[in-house]
């Protein structure tokens, strides 16, 4: 799931009868939804009911979404400012401006960059509109790490002997713990070279002020939920890594920049960047 910036509001498209022969949209996209969430156009009817769901029990879970893609952009603009020019963007959503590779690329315009995801809808968004020199999109599942890690595109783009930045933002959620989320991010990890950094984001409900909403709402019809975990349960996927200042916090926390403001209690999700060393 993943343009921001503040101040966007929730808006309506006009819905075509077109759109649901053409692309099969009939049911909610993870993706899609955030994608609206955060004031993209690629989502349709369905997405943005429930979206509404959504919005009706949690109005936090927008300003948590923005938040996040904020996080992911003062993230990578510092992680290419420090010298990291390969990035691997693990659960990429739909492409949104601006993009990973446009903010890597802008401040190093070698910079190269790997969307990965197991949505056959975004990836084939991705493949359409992300081939520019020093990107590909590959479709592959974080839950097999090593398909992932040994695709041909993967592997013709990065070098896993140079540090690479591994961008995973509000994804983990999406598996269960006997899915063994941290033995897969401990996998990714054992694959990049030391000075390689993983950026992570986690929903929570750590800064949850009330605990009596409808909170079943809050998931999707068929396979798809989310699990909220709290810091200790994030940090783990930490362990072994040496954190960046300053630490695990509240997205909105991390590095904000001068005159950067947010109500705590309407960011239900954490951010941090660690080191391999």
């Amino acid at each position: 799931m993943k343009s921001s910036g503040p101040g966007i509001g929730l808006r309506t498209r006009e819905w075509r009868p077109s759109d649901h022969g053409r692309l099969a949209v009939s049911k909610a996209n993870p993706a899609r939804v955030y994608n609206y969430l955060v004031g993209g156009k690629d989502n349709y009817l369905a997405d943005y009911e429930q979206a509404q769901r959504f919005l009706g029990v949690a109005p936090e879970i927008r300003d948590t979404a923005l938040s996040n893609r904020r996080f992911l952009h003062r993230a990578v603009r510092h992680l290419a400012a420090s010298g990291i020019s390969q990035f691997l963007d693990i659960g990429a959503g739909l492409p949104a401006n601006p993009n990973v590779h446009e903010i890597a690329q802008a401040v190093n315009p070698r910079a190269r960059v790997v969307y990965a995801d197991n949505d056959p809808i975004v990836a084939s968004h991705g493949q359409a509109r992300l081939s520019v020199s020093g990107t590909t999109m590959v479709r592959a599942d974080i839950r097999s790490p090593d398909d992932l890690l040994g695709h041909e595109e993967l592997r013709r783009l990065l070098d896993p002997t140079q540090p690479v930045a591994i961008l995973l933002t509000l994804v983990l959620e999406y598996l269960e713990d006997l899915e063994d989320p941290v033995g897969i991010v401990r996998r990714l990890m054992d694959w990049a070279a030391p000075g390689s950094c993983l950026v992570l984001s986690h929903s929570t409900g750590d800064f949850t002020l009330d605990h009596d909403r409808e909170w079943e709402v809050i998931s999707f019809e068929g396979p798809v939920s989310l699990v909220s975990r709290d810091r200790a349960q994030i940090m783990e996927f930490f362990t072994g890594l040496e954190p960046l200042a300053p630490g695990l916090v509240q997205l909105s926390s991390w590095r904000p920049g001068i005159g950067a403001a947010h109500d705590p209690s309407r960011i239900w999700a954490y951010g941090g960047v660690a080191r391999k060393p």
